[in-house]
């Protein structure tokens, strides 16, 4: 694969002070202060992951996508060129300021602006949370993934091709109801990215994996007493997140969640997810009437089948509790077809 991770991103918002305050208290983010009108936060041991900017309108200015090394950058820099992609070199100032040794710019067909890099600078100081959280799962995955709303069909084929065939990127599952939505990933992350056909182009989230759940419940809390909770708490079919939606002071939304499973890019199959999005919950308050009635209609028809999925922890973050489990007992004994999704 040429692209390794989801690096960092670049946000514009009308207040910068808005997100001084929702970085660090709803996500925990640490704030490092720029200029008046700019700061980055921290989320691990890299010296920034979000670059925060104060404009004149909101939403997400880039997306930074890693690759290996300095002779990677240059292939895929020749493999855009060569299918008559605009690249353009970042100079030593703009690197400085994304604290990476090299990069490049370029779009996507939707006209987002990508930038590869590699050379990501580590901080010489501890990964400090602006409030008490376990910390985030980021490491060999990245960030986390990125979903951005497409005009039409037409515009979803040309952007998988776009992010498959030219940058590497992999299709790990897809659906068409209640909304079209393909899935892509880049390494052990069920997704880096994904594209939903909204009528509109636009960025639609970013998704951050905390470690512990009682962090996301915890943020849940914040959101909910604030009034800023887009989607409910839920459990998404595909990459098992249990997760909820806040929306930003850049007005997107972040998808704060815990428990996503890894995948084995190399024996990955893609499949065509009949479960719609959700396992259970994730009502949305930003989806047409319609679409909330297709998808509540389809969570009900999971619930009916019985479909469940293992709880996806590391080592370490779990306490065997006793008794037996009568669900995964029936599966393990062969006595009926797991009701799974592929992991």
């Amino acid at each position: 694969m040429s692209v390794l991770a989801l690096g960092y991103m670049g946000v514009r918002t009308k207040s910068v002070a808005d997100w001084a305050d929702y970085g660090p208290r709803h996500l925990g983010l640490q704030r490092i202060d720029k200029t008046r009108a700019s700061l980055a936060f921290r989320m691990d041991d890299r010296s920034q992951r979000i670059i925060v900017n104060e404009t004149n309108s909101d939403g997400v200015d880039f997306l930074g996508w890693e690759v290996a090394d300095s002779q990677s950058l240059d292939e895929l820099g020749a493999r855009l060129q060569t299918a008559k992609i605009s690249v353009t070199r970042g100079d030593r100032a703009l690197a400085e300021e994304r604290h990476v040794t090299d990069l490049f710019l370029f779009q996507d067909p939707s006209g987002n602006r990508l930038e590869a890099f590699y050379g990501p600078e580590i901080a010489t100081e501890p990964f400090r949370a602006g409030r008490s959280i376990s910390g985030f799962r980021t490491g060999s995955q990245g960030l986390g993934h990125v979903v951005f709303g497409v005009e039409n069909g037409e515009l979803v084929d040309r952007m998988l091709l776009f992010y498959r065939d030219l940058l590497g990127f992999r299709l790990t599952d897809y659906y068409d109801e209640p909304f079209q939505a393909r899935f892509l990933h880049v390494n052990r992350r069920h997704h880096s990215l994904a594209f939903v056909n909204m009528g509109k182009s636009l960025f639609h989230h970013l998704m951050m994996e905390l470690y512990s759940f009682d962090d996301v419940g915890q943020g849940l809390d914040i959101a909910i007493a604030e009034d800023k909770v887009a989607t409910s708490l839920g459990r998404h079919c595909g990459d098992f997140m249990t997760s909820f939606y806040s929306q930003t002071p850049s007005k997107f939304m972040v998808e704060y969640g815990w428990g996503g499973q890894t995948i084995d890019p190399d024996r990955w199959e893609p499949y065509e997810r009949k479960t719609g999005p959700s396992l259970w919950g994730h009502e949305r308050n930003w989806t047409t009437p319609e679409v909330s009635k297709n998808a509540r209609a389809l969570a009900a028809n999971n619930a009916n089948r019985g479909l469940r999925a293992p709880v996806q922890v590391m080592e370490g973050n779990y306490r065997l509790s006793e008794g037996t489990c009568p669900w995964w007992d029936s599966l393990k004994g062969g006595s009926k077809k797991p009701l799974l999704m592929p992991g």
